[in-house]
Parts: C-alpha cells; sequence; structure tokens
C-alpha cells in the first residue's frame, strides 16, 4: 500500500484491490476500491488508508476527539489513534 500513499500524497486517486477480511462485509477481499485523496469533513464510518503506530490500515474511522481519528476494522478491533496528518486518503468508491 505504500505506492498508493505516495501516489495520494500527490494528490492522486488511486483504485486497487486490498486482499484480508477486515473490512468485510463492507470491502471484501478482491474488490476495486477507489480512494481520494480529498479528505473533505472526516466522520465516523468513513473508511480511510491511514497509519496507525508504524502501520498502514485500510480501515473505519470509530471515533473523533479532538483532532484525532480512532481507527478499527469492521469486526470490532481497534488499531488506536492517529491525527489527520496520518490520513492520506478516504474511500469512495467500492466495486467488486
Amino acid at each position: 500500500m505504500k505506492q498508493y500513499v505516495e501516489q495520494l500524497k500527490r494528490n492522486l486517486t488511486v483504485s486497487f484491490r486490498p486482499r484480508g477480511n477486515s473490512m468485510s462485509p463492507r470491502i471484501k477481499s478482491g474488490e476495486l476500491i477507489t480512494v481520494s485523496p480529498e479528505l473533505g469533513k472526516l466522520k465516523e464510518g468513513d473508511i480511510v488508508l491511514c497509519k496507525v503506530n508504524g502501520h498502514l490500515y485500510l480501515h473505519l474511522i470509530r471515533a473523533i476527539k479532538g483532532g484525532r481519528y480512532k481507527i478499527g476494522n469492521n469486526h470490532g478491533r481497534i488499531n488506536g489513534w492517529c491525527g489527520e496528518n496520518a490520513i492520506f486518503g478516504k474511500v469512495t468508491k467500492v466495486k467488486n
């Protein structure tokens, strides 16, 4: 996912097929997703490409508190908190 982060940092929209089941059924393994560098107003429930504790995740914003975002998967696991500078893009489309 590092190559997608680099493209998002250059203000480019990216599409790719992530693997894994941590976001199912919202995103199933291998589905084509589109991630935009335009974050807009982030809210709980948005799916973002972000870095938490040194790891890249394509996960949900579970909570927002004072400019910090609690990140977790679709099955209740929490990865931790990050600032907006660690959020590189927001999922705008999911297509199988």
